[in-house]
């Protein structure tokens, strides 16, 4: 994996290969950082990455200027490793070991972005109910944003708060407001 830009541009990243993760491929978040560059101004922007895995959007956001990335898995090499790298590169990542339900249900903050990267085996309930939490808690900023990525089978359209989805490859991200 590599950062697409910012201030560590074309860094490359090695995750060690025992982390059950599917990081976003550099295709998928070209195209979700590009929506996103018309929409906010990182430098002034919270995210809350959820199902971090290697921490990819994290860093993303992170070498765009974000002010700040809590970013919640619940494999403990994940976090770990999350934690090496935002080290290495001074990023301010909070990582959280948790459940990610177990995470929102007792979250007090709100956050300008929401990721999710659930995995692909995510029931169509399961991701119903990662909105409702979000949404239940009010863990938006105004003018927030969730964003949750899947594969393209699944269809989130008929979800409250559902916007718009993009899909890149075999990922789809869909938008919530």
């Amino acid at each position: 994996m590599r950062i697409i830009s910012g201030e560590y541009k074309g860094k490359r990243l090695m995750a060690p290969k025992k982390l059950p993760v599917r990081p976003t491929t550099d295709y998928a978040k070209e195209g979700l950082f590009n929506i996103l560059n018309n929409n906010i101004d990182y430098s002034e922007s919270t995210l809350l990455d959820l199902f971090s895995g290697t921490g990819n959007i994290s860093y993303e956001f992170g070498s765009r200027g974000g002010k700040e990335m809590i970013a919640v898995d619940s494999f403990y090499g994940c976090v770990k490793y999350i934690e090496s790298i935002a080290e290495e590169l001074e990023l301010p990542i909070t990582t959280i070991k948790s459940d990610v339900i177990k995470y929102l249900s007792n979250c007090s903050k709100s956050f300008d972005i929401i990721f999710a990267d659930p995995p692909y085996n995510f029931e169509l309930k399961q991701l119903e109910e990662l909105v409702e939490a979000v949404y239940d808690k009010n863990l938006l900023n105004e003018d927030g944003m969730l964003i949750i990525e899947h594969k393209k089978q699944t269809d989130l359209s008929s979800v409250t708060n559902f916007q718009e989805s993009r899909r890149y490859g075999d990922s789809v991200f869909s938008f919530f407001n």
